[in-house]
């Protein structure tokens, strides 16, 4: 298979497309769309420096990558069993528990590197 410029932007149309399916089917999608907002907006007014600027856009891209690895899963599983399976529940349960790994994580993240700024504008 050769490069093609073509193919590559057909590429990410895809991901685009696959984009706003994640955002019109999860619900959770737009409590993390909501949490983006609320933290850049709270980055900005704090005036985060590069490297917590680097840790808050690590700590959301881990989130934003795993529920759309997760809605991928949901709907893999739908089609692979569209009657309930227990392990097709268990699998889903661990997919969304990983959502909620990087989360949790993102806001132990969001605490060490804009909390001491927070502390001092509003304390």
């Amino acid at each position: 298979m050769t490069f093609s410029i073509a193919a590559r932007l057909r590429s990410v149309r895809f991901a685009w497309r696959g984009i706003r399916t994640m955002l019109a089917s999860q619900h959770n999608a737009w409590v993390h769309a909501f949490a983006t907002v609320a933290v850049v907006a709270a980055a900005v007014w704090l005036r985060a420096d590069a490297v917590e600027w680097s840790l808050v856009v690590g700590a959301i891209v881990a989130v934003w990558s795993a529920e759309a690895l997760n809605t991928a899963f949901e709907f893999l599983c739908d089609v692979a069993s569209p009657e309930f399976h227990p392990l097709v529940e268990k699998a889903k349960d661990v997919a969304a528990g990983a959502v909620l790994i990087a989360a949790i994580g993102a806001v132990a993240i969001g605490v060490v590197a804009l909390g001491p700024k927070l502390v001092a504008r509003v304390g």
